[in-house]
C-alpha cells in the first residue's frame, strides 16, 4: 500500500510546543498522575452571564444559517466602535474582517500578501505559531533577539537592521506572549521613525492581550501612536482572552480596504464565517458590559505578585516581571549544566522543563519553544491553590537538582 505524498511545506512547521506540553499533560492524568498544567494560555474563568444569554438569543432567534464572509453587518460595526472608544481608531466596517480567533487572520494575512522568500521580521520571545506560519507561505521569519535590560521589546537600531529589501511585514505582539513585556509610546514612535524609512514594510499587530494589564500601565497600540502610517498597519484582536472566550473562537482584525478584501477572499474559500452564533455573541462581548474583564484582571495581578514571589525565592529562578498577559517568563540559567533527583542532564531548557514534568508533576513550557533559550514559560491563569501547589513542586525539584 503506498504512503501519501505530503506537501514539503510541512517540514518547515513545528507541531506547536504548547500543544505538545498540554498533551503529554493529559497523557500523564490519564496515566493517573496529579499533573498540574500551567502550560495552556487560557483564563480559567468562564464566559460572563451576558455573553452566553446572547449565544442562546441568537438560536431562539433563528441565527443559525451563514452569514456573510467577513462576518454579520452588527459585529463589524461593533468591532469599529470597540476601536473607536478603546483605542481612538477609526475604522468603517468594510475594513473589519472576522475570523475563527486571531491566529486566523494572522493566517490570512500573510497568505494574501507573501511570496517564497518573503521576510518578516519577528522579535523574540514570540507566540510560536509566528515563524511557522510564515513558513506555511514560504516566507522566511527574520527573528530579532531581545534581552531583558530592553524589557524584551525590539530596539530601533534591532529594527533598522533587520529589514531588507526582502522584508514585507514587521510583527508585534503587546502584551507579550510569553513574557509579558509591553511597547511604550516612547517604543513605537521610535520605530516608526525606522518604518518611515521603509514604506513598502507593513506593520501587524497582535493586540489579543490589551486587557489584561498591571500596575497602571496604559496599553496602547500602534496605529494610534504612530497615525501616520495607520494606512499600512493591520491591527488584530479578539475576545479568547479579555472575555474569557478561547472555545468560541471569534478573532477580527481592521486595515487596509484592499488587504481585507484580499483576506475574506481566502477565507471564503477555507471557512467560509465564524459560526453565526458566535458572532451574535461577541456583539454582546464588544457592547455590553465590561465589568467581568475588570475582574479578570485583578484576579490574574493578584496571582502574577503571589506566583513570582514563591518563584523568586527558589535559588536559579528569577522572574520577568510582565506588565501584562497571564504568564511569567522565568530564567533558569543558573540551573543548567545540572542533573534532576531522577538523574536526567539539564543541558537545556526543554531538558528541564521535561524533567519537571516527569518527576515533579508540572507542565509548563521551554523558552527555547518562544525563541528565547534559558527560560521557561507558566501560565498562572490557575486557581490561587493550584499555582501555590505548582510552585511548591517547583522549589521541591530545583532543591533535588545536584
Amino acid at each position: 500500500m503506498s504512503k501519501i505524498q505530503l506537501a514539503s511545506r510541512l517540514d518547515q512547521v513545528r507541531v506547536s510546543p504548547t500543544v505538545a506540553f498540554s498533551s503529554r499533560a493529559r497523557e500523564l492524568k490519564q496515566e493517573g498522575r496529579d499533573v498540574i498544567a500551567l502550560s495552556a494560555g487560557e483564563p480559567d474563568f468562564d464566559t460572563p452571564d451576558h455573553i452566553r444569554e446572547a449565544a442562546h438569543q441568537a438560536i431562539r432567534d433563528g441565527h443559525t444559517h451563514y452569514t456573510a464572509v467577513e462576518g454579520i453587518p452588527e459585529l463589524r460595526r461593533a468591532v469599529c466602535h470597540k476601536f473607536l472608544r478603546d483605542n481612538g481608531l477609526d475604522f468603517t466596517p468594510d475594513q473589519v474582517t472576522i475570523g475563527n480567533g486571531g491566529k486566523q487572520v494572522i493566517f490570512n494575512a500573510f497568505m494574501a500578501t507573501l511570496e517564497p522568500g518573503d521576510e518578516v521580521v519577528i522579535p523574540a520571545p514570540y507566540w510560536v505559531s509566528y515563524p511557522d506560519i510564515v513558513r506555511l507561505f514560504g516566507g522566511e521569519p527574520v527573528i530579532v533577539e531581545t534581552t531583558e535590560a530592553d524589557g524584551f521589546c525590539m530596539t530601533a537600531g534591532q529594527l533598522e537592521a533587520a529589514i531588507t529589501p526582502r522584508t514585507r511585514w514587521i510583527l508585534l505582539n503587546s502584551p507579550s506572549n510569553p513574557s509579558g513585556a509591553m511597547y511604550s509610546g516612547e517604543n513605537f514612535r521610535a520605530l516608526g521613525e525606522v518604518l518611515a524609512m521603509h514604506p513598502d514594510v507593513w506593520v501587524m499587530t497582535d493586540d489579543i492581550y490589551e486587557t489584561v494589564v498591571y500596575g497602571g500601565v496604559q496599553f496602547t497600540t500602534f496605529a494610534a501612536v504612530v497615525p501616520e502610517l495607520a494606512d499600512r498597519t493591520l491591527t488584530i484582536n479578539g475576545l479568547s482572552k479579555s472575555h474569557a472566550m478561547t472555545g468560541w473562537r471569534l478573532g477580527y482584525g481592521a486595515g487596509d480596504r484592499q488587504l481585507i478584501r484580499a483576506m475574506n477572499k481566502i477565507q471564503g474559500q477555507s471557512t467560509l464565517h465564524t459560526c453565526s452564533i458566535t458572532q451574535w455573541a461577541a456583539v454582546a462581548a464588544l457592547e455590553g458590559p465590561q465589568d467581568a474583564t475588570g475582574m479578570m484582571c485583578e484576579r490574574f495581578a493578584r496571582r502574577r505578585d503571589a506566583t513570582m514571589s514563591a518563584l523568586d525565592a527558589i535559588p536559579g529562578i528569577r522572574c520577568f516581571p510582565p506588565e501584562g498577559a497571564f504568564y511569567l517568563f522565568v530564567s533558569i540559567a543558573d540551573q543548567l549544566g545540572r542533573r534532576s533527583a531522577g538523574g536526567k542532564e539539564l543541558a537545556t531548557d526543554h531538558d528541564w522543563v521535561m524533567a519537571l514534568l516527569e518527576e515533579g508533576d508540572v507542565a509548563l513550557v521551554p523558552g527555547s519553544a518562544f525563541g528565547t533559550d534559558g527560560y521557561f514559560r507558566l501560565s498562572f491563569a490557575a486557581a490561587d491553590d493550584v499555582l501555590e501547589e505548582a510552585c511548591r513542586r517547583i522549589a521541591a525539584f530545583a532543591a533535588g537538582l545536584v
